[in-house]
């Protein structure tokens, strides 16, 4: 009959001393602490596998382990033997698998889900995502494993975001994780996405439309225009008086090349490719804008042609003319004109819409295909490319007219009626 090991005390484990060779004091049920000549101590568990072979485990240093936990490691791997499971072997597994879940962080993640997004994005919209992610994301969270990031956790990171004022910005990080968290559980790295116990946590945004001035202040906002007090260049009064008179997108407008634009026949398309709809890599929209410049906008765009004719673009940028001028130049006129907050480069496109339907009589379909709206069908995508040319382009020479009336003080009359 085997000799039962007496029980240690957390006494005798405590002033156990190095000797010149190492030695074992045992605890029962195959645990025994190992003392080696320099003093360190290790609890291990001798046991026998179902093959026949003699196995260890280890289960620590003491003191960091101490009497009581070797004792619950030892019971553990008792009743993984009674499960017919190796504890060595479930140790290895689960070594391996803390392992990959450590190399899965958060970071590590979330640039592949953009990797494999890549395709589906526009070069801008990649670059800004992952920026955003490298500034107020991977510094707090990216080391960590993804798959134990928890919503407290994750909320933290979103109320750094808010904490600065950018209220919009951490709702849109919030939408970009979850996308994330979602990719780690369709790959098998994460099992949990904390996004959805976070709506309702964040700060409420003031929702509202790009600034833009009313009908009735629109005869300051000309006039302030046409003085020029803040001294702008010729091709800048150009682009703001361009940009009043057509209000395309302000990328779309800035953007545009010589080569588009064809003086002589007064005709302006933009590729379908330039278009904000046509942009997108995933069912892009293949319909051509045209402009349709009325009288007016032909004599600024002949008189621009004499100063930056020789250039790629109609307004190139002054230290780089192989580039269009900044996306930002249109609102820093209307900033130094005093309209910071009131008034914007899309504003134009708001106050253009209003003008053509409640005082020119334009119905809203016509108006809204002038600002290259999709319809939201395919039949009225047909609809719109037959058979609104040549009303728009009536359209659009009246509401140069009407802008024109603003300007001297005329009286403007509905040009238009509403018939359908």
């Amino acid at each position: 009959m085997p000799k039962l090991a007496v029980p240690l005390t957390d006494i005798q484990v405590r002033n156990a001393k190095p000797k010149d060779k190492p030695y074992t004091m045992a605890d029962g049920g195959g645990m025994y602490l190992e003392v080696a000549p320099t003093g360190s101590k290790i609890w291990r568990m001798s046991y026998r596998q179902p093959s026949g072979k003699n196995n260890r485990l280890t289960f620590g240093h003491y003191p960091e382990v101490s009497l009581l936990d070797a004792r619950q490691k030892r019971m553990d791997a008792k009743r993984q033997r009674s499960a017919g499971i190796d504890p060595a072997q479930a140790n290895r597994i689960n070594k391996t698998n803390k392992a990959t879940a450590n190399a899965n962080t958060f970071e590590f993640v979330a640039r592949d889900w953009h990797t494999n997004k890549l395709d589906t994005w526009q070069e801008g919209t990649a670059i800004s995502i992952l920026q955003r992610l490298e500034r107020d994301v991977f510094p707090l969270i990216g080391a960590r494993p993804i798959a134990g990031i928890r919503a407290p956790v994750l909320l933290d990171v979103l109320r750094q975001i808010e904490k600065r004022g950018a209220v919009e910005m951490a709702k849109r990080q919030l939408q970009v994780c979850g996308q994330i968290f979602r990719y780690a559980i369709a790959t098998g790295v994460a099992e949990v996405d904390p996004v959805p116990s976070l709506r309702g946590a964040l700060k409420s945004s003031i929702k509202g439309h790009h600034a833009a001035i009313t009908i009735d202040e629109l005869p300051d906002l000309i006039r302030a225009l046409e003085r020029n007090e803040v001294r702008m260049f010729v091709p800048t009064r150009i682009l703001m008086r361009t940009m009043m008179l057509v209000f395309v997108r302000t990328s779309e407008l800035i953007e545009t090349p010589w080569a588009e634009i064809d003086i002589e026949n007064e005709c302006w398309i933009i590729p379908w490719q330039r278009m904000k709809m046509g942009k997108r890599k995933v069912n892009p929209r293949k319909v051509d804008h045209h402009v349709f410049l009325p009288r007016q906008g032909w004599e600024l765009l002949r008189e621009l042609h004499a100063i930056t004719g020789g250039n790629k673009y109609l307004f190139p940028n002054q230290r780089d003319h192989e580039k269009p001028v900044s996306n930002g130049a249109i609102l820093a006129v209307l900033k130094r004109m005093g309209y910071a907050g009131k008034h914007t480069g899309h504003g134009f496109r708001s106050l253009a819409m209003g003008i053509i339907k409640e005082r020119l009589g334009y119905r809203h379909e016509v108006v809204n295909r002038q600002l290259s709206h999709a319809s939201g069908d395919a039949y009225g995508e047909a609809y719109d490319r037959a058979m609104f040319l040549d009303e728009r382009k009536v359209m659009m020479q009246q509401y140069a007219d009407y802008l024109d009336a603003v300007n001297t003080g005329a009286e403007v009359i509905q040009l238009h009626n509403n018939a359908a």
